[in-house]
C-alpha cells in the first residue's frame, strides 16, 4: 500500500530531512508533503479538495470532468480546486493531461504546542 505523509515542519527541516533519505536510500519508500504551517496546510486542504484526494485514491490518472462526476460537484469548481492541488504539489497531472493522486492512504502530522 502506497501512503503519502503530509506535515507541518519548516522548510529547511524538511529539504535536509528529503536530503538525508535520499542518501540512506529510504527515498523510493516514503513519500512526504510537508507544509511551513499548520494554517497553510488548512488552506490548502479544504473540505471539498480532500473529498477530491478521497476519490482519486489510488483511482490511477483520471480526467477533471471525470473527477468532478465523482465528487458530484460543478467541473469548473473543481478545476480550480485540482489547479491549487498541482500548484501545491499534491496532484500529479499525467503527460495525457489527465490529474493523479499516487497513493492509496494518507497520513497527516503535525503538532500543537502550548505558545
Amino acid at each position: 500500500m502506497k501512503t503519502v505523509t503530509l506535515d507541518v515542519r519548516p522548510p529547511g527541516s524538511a529539504v535536509a530531512d528529503a536530503l538525508a533519505a535520499v542518501k540512506s536510500g529510504r527515498a523510493a519508500r516514503t513519500a512526504r508533503i510537508s507544509f511551513a504551517t499548520p494554517e497553510l496546510l488548512w488552506r490548502v486542504l479544504t473540505v471539498k479538495r480532500w473529498q477530491i484526494l478521497r476519490a482519486l485514491c489510488g483511482a490511477g490518472p483520471v480526467s477533471i470532468r471525470e473527477v468532478a462526476r465523482r465528487v458530484k460537484r460543478d467541473v469548473k469548481a473543481v478545476h480550480a480546486d485540482v489547479t491549487a492541488l498541482l500548484m501545491a504539489g499534491v496532484l500529479d497531472r499525467t503527460d495525457s493531461g489527465e490529474v493523479e493522486f499516487p497513493y492509496e492512504t494518507v497520513k497527516v502530522e503535525f503538532e500543537l504546542e502550548a505558545a
